[in-house]
């Protein structure tokens, strides 16, 4: 190491850093972190996720199995661990994320604009006209203006699992301020996490949102493959570069600027994982979809956004994101069938079967 980069190293291990959101990537994320010496603290929700975290040194609910550094510290006082802190790195889920930016202006140093706020939850806002934005736009509403342009947003093909247990991943800092993507990229840098930085920030969020449709998708045909013998590899691999073409064609109507977006780690290495993975919650619900009736349970999409998470027991962000898709498609009158098509599965316009019937076999 120079005497630059080990001046940049210091000086990023110096940093202090609050994670926003003690669920299982927020918990990885600050894993890696207190391994390199950075202090970091975590704001739970739950008072008793803190409890295991400063005590047990575990978050047995969200990140089982995985033993976390001593020097890891939690609360459920937002305040407290935000205050003084440099960097503040958002993971809520998407639907409270701008009620969390509410309670952050709150705080005298997020005011003033000391920090530099990141973001890594995966979705999109419903805007105020009902049609789709950007969680860093969204949170543009709320915070401080002098945030404008200045935020990160951090994603990638990185399930919280692998990333507690060491297995090398790769995240984009993104953000239209080159300093602060270096600074969060440096920062989170570590022998098993390689993390490169970006200016397409409107591109890395949109693919990072919308794999995880693709996703449910790709788990309901997953499952239905099991009833017929007609679905096999070729299928899968068909649909899954009909998903990221879909993709594609959104992130250019919401802004991309670089397609190294789409064919890269936050594009297609985010949807490969998400749709593959044994980890991958909403692949997991498009089987359940399938294999489950697990709709029965729901009288619409508004009703399974507000009851998804008490109902099934985790949080598939590809929900919340398929309503969001299906309106920017209409409003810039874009041809999109599969995000289409599990919008109105998830609004119990469309019988799953038929859905995937048509997907598959074009009928």
């Amino acid at each position: 190491m120079n005497p630059k980069e080990q001046q940049s190293h210091h000086k990023n291990n110096s940093r202090t850093v609050a994670v926003i959101g003690a669920g299982a990537f927020g918990t990885a994320l600050a894993k890696i972190l207190a391994e390199k010496g950075v202090d970091v603290a975590i704001w739970a929700y739950k008072e008793e996720t803190a409890t295991d975290i400063n005590t047990r040194h575990q978050n047995a609910e969200f990140l089982p199995d995985v033993t976390l550094p001593s020097s890891l510290t939690a609360s459920s006082d937002l305040a407290a661990v935000v205050a003084s802190r440099d960097v503040i790195l958002l993971v809520t889920p998407s639907s409270v994320l701008i009620e969390t930016a509410r309670r952050l202006i709150t705080i005298p140093s997020v005011a003033d604009g000391k920090p530099i706020i990141a973001c890594a939850t995966k979705g999109l806002l419903r805007s105020p006209s009902g049609d789709g934005q950007l969680l860093l736009d969204g949170l543009e509403n709320y915070l401080p203006g002098f945030y404008k342009g200045n935020m990160v947003y951090l994603s990638g093909p990185s399930h919280a699992e692998e990333i507690a247990l060491g297995k090398v991943t790769a995240l984009i800092a993104a953000s239209q301020n080159p300093m602060h993507a270096i600074i969060i990229r440096e920062l989170f840098s570590a022998p098993t996490l390689r993390v490169f930085s970006s200016i397409d920030v409107s591109g890395v969020q949109v693919v990072a949102a919308l794999k995880n449709v693709v996703a449910i998708a790709f788990g309901a045909i997953e499952a239905y493959a099991e009833r017929t013998n007609n679905i096999g590899d070729n299928t899968e691999s068909f649909l899954l570069s009909g998903g990221l073409n879909e993709i594609m064609i959104l992130a250019r109507a919401m802004g991309s600027t670089h397609i190294e977006t789409v064919t890269g780690p936050a594009g297609i290495g985010d949807l490969d994982v998400t749709c593959r993975s044994k980890y991958g919650r909403n692949r997991r619900f498009g089987r359940s979809i399938v294999e489950g009736n697990l709709l029965n349970d729901f009288t619409d999409l508004d009703d399974l956004m507000s009851n998804v998470t008490a109902k099934v027991g985790y949080l598939p962000e590809g929900v919340f994101a398929a309503r969001t898709a299906y309106l920017i498609a209409k409003k810039y009158n874009l041809r999109t069938p599969m995000f289409n098509a599990i919008y109105r599965v998830l609004n119990k316009e469309l019988d799953v079967e038929i859905a995937i019937q048509e997907l598959v076999f074009g009928l």
